[in-house]
């Protein structure tokens, strides 16, 4: 949302206006490229159900819709004899003439295996790392780097929080009327580019803004630290899962299902040693040792029908244990976040060790499960869906416009960033705006003293040689 000089000369001359305008562009120049892959992936993963549907239709509809389905244990075996490997995940038809689908743990990963839950016939196969939301998943959060990109990746988000109120304050009327809500000019001049730039940026910025924030949950170093401190605070997962001894790991979200932002920070339960397995009773300190392996585990069909009991709904995939103290997991994530549900059994007596859900999410584990929700375009059905794929294609223009209007303005061979004068000095408030942010994302923080740093460190001459 970069504003020309040339347009409002004593604005354009303030010392203020000089810095923002150079930080806004200087931002711009290292994240829009990431921002508009994360644009375009988030606009394709807004409809990923849609798109799976139709792609993966051979896999998930079944030819004998009429026929009673066989039981889970039946299933399973039918699945490890096309795919050898450890079941990890079951899930049931979610509706007459779909497939079941089992999850195989195998040294290339986790295989989905589908059949037909009448025959028990595989339909095919589809390894998750392969599934097409996974794929643009890890486009979007630029896992397929490494799991280092992640940090990478809140910079960015944090540095598009940075954009947007500095192009808030470039684009301001300030009595001004042409380019403030219109274009002017035609496409081959610059003015037409700079007014769709400022007029986008103004229309959307609520929209990146939001998008910015609600995923800021999700990442490495921000969201864990926010997750800690709101569960320390009793505003986010629920108390009652914390217990003694250590904590196991949240079962995989593997095959299209996500673990809530709040459970994905507790606790997972354990299953008990049975007092059996010890001779009747549970010596001291049992609590942390292995079940024996004759220690008799609850049947998936037994698991199957408890869940069922519980009042979940066919179809709700189930984690099966991994380990002795493994629990069946039953994660119910439909597109209402009210009805999110998750529910843990202990493999050896059925009992249910937790059963959370939206209600007892603290007031931070709401917002944020709300958030991300409509972050993902899943709350407010397609409506929800073309509102932030309007935010997406806006940060997608935001950047082609930005590029176009800097070609056009550029000296050749320079750089052409918006000019630097001796003794410019930053406004109190625009201080104070950049502190906070700072202190309230410390990555980028700490990004914006790197860039603070490098910026009064460069020598005068490459500034004038290259218009740095």
């Amino acid at each position: 949302m970069t504003s020309s000089s040339a347009q409002d000369p004593p604005i354009a001359d303030s010392s203020l206006y000089r810095r923002v305008w150079r930080w806004h562009f200087y931002a711009g120049l290292v994240c829009l490229p990431f921002l508009a892959l994360m644009a375009a992936t988030g606009a394709v993963y807004l409809f990923k159900d849609e798109i799976e549907a139709r792609v993966y239709a051979h896999l998930r509809t079944a030819s004998t819709a009429a026929s009673p389905a066989l039981d889970a244990e039946t299933l399973i075996g039918r699945a490890l004899q096309a795919r050898a490997g450890q079941p990890v995940r079951y899930i049931a038809p979610p509706e007459p003439g779909r497939s079941a689908e089992v999850g195989i743990l195998t040294s290339e990963g986790i295989v989905g295996v589908y059949l037909d839950p009448a025959t028990g016939q595989p339909l095919g196969e589809l390894p998750d790392a392969l599934r097409l939301a996974e794929v643009v998943k890890g486009l979007h959060s630029l896992a397929i780097v490494g799991e280092w990109a992640n940090y990478g990746v809140e910079i960015v988000a944090g540095w598009a929080i940075v954009l947007v109120v500095s192009g808030l304050f470039l684009w301001w009327p300030r009595g001004r009327r042409d380019g403030v809500v219109t274009v002017r000019g035609r496409p081959a001049q610059r003015t037409w580019w700079r007014d769709v730039h400022a007029v986008t940026g103004a229309l959307a910025s609520a929209a990146i803004l939001f998008l910015a924030t609600t995923g800021m949950p999700w990442s490495a170093y921000w969201g864990q630290q926010f997750g800690r401190i709101t569960g320390e605070l009793g505003v986010g997962l629920p108390k009652h899962l914390f217990g003694p001894g250590p904590d196991s790991s949240v079962p995989p979200a593997t095959g299209g299902t996500r673990v809530p932002w709040v459970v994905s920070h507790a606790p997972v339960p354990r299953s008990a040693v049975p007092p059996s397995a010890h001779g009747g009773h549970a010596p001291a300190g049992a609590s942390a040792d292995p079940a024996p392996p004759e220690a008799p585990s609850l049947s998936v069909n037994s698991a199957v029908q408890i869940f069922e009991r519980l009042g979940l709904p066919g179809g709700t995939p189930i984690a099966l244990p991994k380990g002795p103290r493994g629990t069946y997991s039953a994660m119910l994530f439909p597109d209402d976040v009210r009805g999110q549900r998750v529910v843990h059994l202990d493999r050896y007596t059925g009992a249910v060790l937790s059963d959370v859900g939206y209600r007892d999410y603290g007031a931070a584990g709401r917002v944020v499960e709300w958030g991300i929700n409509i972050h993902t375009g899943v709350q407010f059905g397609w409506i929800n869906q073309l509102a932030m794929l309007a935010a997406c294609l806006s940060i997608i223009a935001l950047a082609v416009s930005a590029a176009v209007m800097w070609w056009k303005r550029r000296p050749r061979g320079r750089l052409a960033a918006p000019p630097r004068r001796e003794g410019d000095r930053a406004a109190a408030g625009a201080i104070a705006i950049a502190a906070v942010l700072g202190l309230v994302f410390p990555l980028l923080g700490a990004s914006m003293l790197v860039a603070l740093l490098v910026d009064r460190m460069m020598p005068r001459r490459w500034g004038e040689r290259y218009g740095l």
